[in-house]
């Protein structure tokens, strides 16, 4: 039995989310700007209509914006987990085997749908998450995760197709045709470096990809583009993961809003990221081995003396608790902190991961970890899930943070801050 795959995108995600909350923001030029509000990271389509590319420094984007009234808005990431969250519990009510691939986009096995029309039951997934959580998807069906790829890239660009397009329903003559149509760039795992290599042998397109010699291309390049080939044509060569794989390491790192100067402001900068990555040790069940601290001035500042340092901090037994990892890297940055220079960025990561069930800790402490420790940590993380994060933090993290990330034109956080709700008045 040939496999159902869909994959499930939300459209311009970030800018959606802006616009469920602000409805006249539809129709108009919109951006959501990266950490800093530096460049653009999500853009309405009326935007990328005026040539924005993905990236694009906004600084350099102000004669544009003034010109067309662009409207831009700084990262709300709390928003952006919190709708994403709601979608996917959304698609779980339509396939029992789903993949979170991204914060916008599910993979679900339909295989056993197969007796309804799935065109019509991707509209109805469409239906479903406009009207409970206001936001536009488009989604793609095909017998590989690859394929699903392009058939959601074809319903997104092609309005004929009404936001949904099952490949498996076309003839092999007409799903070639739109494969002919779509560059090799296009193609779920190409990307921008192996695409110019592979028009350089002739292969333009997703349909020459799809009819080129898998072990020719494996040979000269890798076994995954071979896997793309075989995809291309059908055959399953990536499975659906159910369940994320545990990530083998954590980092969590800024760039300041300011230059900061003095040790007290990167201590509490590094704590504030300890403790954003000590939550999601935890929440994947994990217990760190060594913590790694670094700090550095601006690369791009010729006007004043450039350093960089880090250092890798092994602890005596894995842990999660957050208080311990904090400790541990504050430790670390008062050995390669140096006075004089205005840091621009610092972070840290943690490494040397392990499964928390079973975790062995050194001859000279307890195997099991300290019960204490234990019941604050798990206070801690359902506090702040309850309440909002940051609710309960550490006093080493401060309170002014003069040195956060810029976002001077945030909107609320609707979803997830009692204080910041959206009112109906009546």
């Amino acid at each position: 039995m040939r496999r159902s795959i869909a994959l499930v995108d939300v459209n311009n995600f970030y800018v959606s989310c802006e616009r469920v909350f602000n409805p006249e923001l539809e129709g108009k030029p919109v951006v959501v700007l990266s950490n800093n509000d530096g460049c653009a990271i999500a853009r309405s389509n009326e935007v990328k209509a005026l040539g924005v590319k993905m990236g694009d420094p906004w600084f350099k984007l102000k004669d544009l914006a003034r010109q067309h009234g662009i409207i831009a808005y700084s990262s709300n990431y709390a928003l952006y987990a919190d709708m994403s969250n709601r979608v996917m519990e959304i698609l779980r009510q339509f396939s029992p085997q789903q993949e979170v691939y991204s914060i916008d986009e599910s993979f679900l096995d339909l295989t056993g749908f197969q007796y309804r029309n799935l065109t019509d039951y991707g509209l109805q997934i469409r239906r479903r998450i406009k009207q409970w959580v206001g936001l536009p998807v488009c989604v793609g069906v095909g017998a590989t995760k690859t394929l699903a790829k392009l058939a959601n890239h074809i319903a997104k660009k092609n309005t004929q197709f009404n936001g949904v397009c099952d490949s498996n329903a076309m003839p092999d003559d007409e799903w070639d045709s739109w494969l002919s149509r779509i560059e090799v760039g296009e193609v779920w795992g190409i990307g921008r470096r192996l695409a110019p290599q592979l028009s350089d042998m002739g292969i333009l397109s997703a349909l020459d990809l799809k009819q080129a010699d898998p072990a020719t291309l494996r040979n000269q390049f890798s076994v995954v583009l071979e896997k793309t080939i075989r995809e291309l044509n059908g055959i399953i060569c990536i499975e659906l993961e159910e369940m994320a794989p545990p990530k083998k390491q954590i980092v969590s790192s800024r760039s300041f809003g300011i230059y900061v100067s003095d040790l007290e402001s990167l201590q509490e900068s590094v704590t504030l990221y300890m403790s954003r990555a000590a939550e999601k040790l935890r929440r994947q069940q994990s217990y760190a081995g060594s913590v790694h601290v670094f700090i550095r001035t601006s690369p791009h500042n010729p006007k004043e003396p450039y350093y960089a340092n880090s250092l890798t901090i092994p602890l005596p037994s894995p842990t999660d608790d957050t208080m311990k990892l904090v400790r541990a890297t504050l430790w670390g940055l008062r050995r390669i902190y140096k006075p004089g220079y205005r840091y621009q960025k610092a972070g840290v990561m943690l490494s040397e991961l392990v499964p928390a069930e079973g975790c062995q800790g050194d001859l000279f402490s307890a195997t099991q970890p300290d019960s204490k420790s234990v019941k604050l940590m798990e206070a801690l993380d359902r506090i702040n899930r309850s309440m909002g994060r940051q609710t309960v933090k550490l006093g080493s993290e401060g309170f002014r943070q003069p040195w956060k990330m810029k976002q001077g034109n945030k909107s609320p956080c609707y979803t997830t801050r009692w204080l910041e709700m959206p009112i109906a008045h009546t």
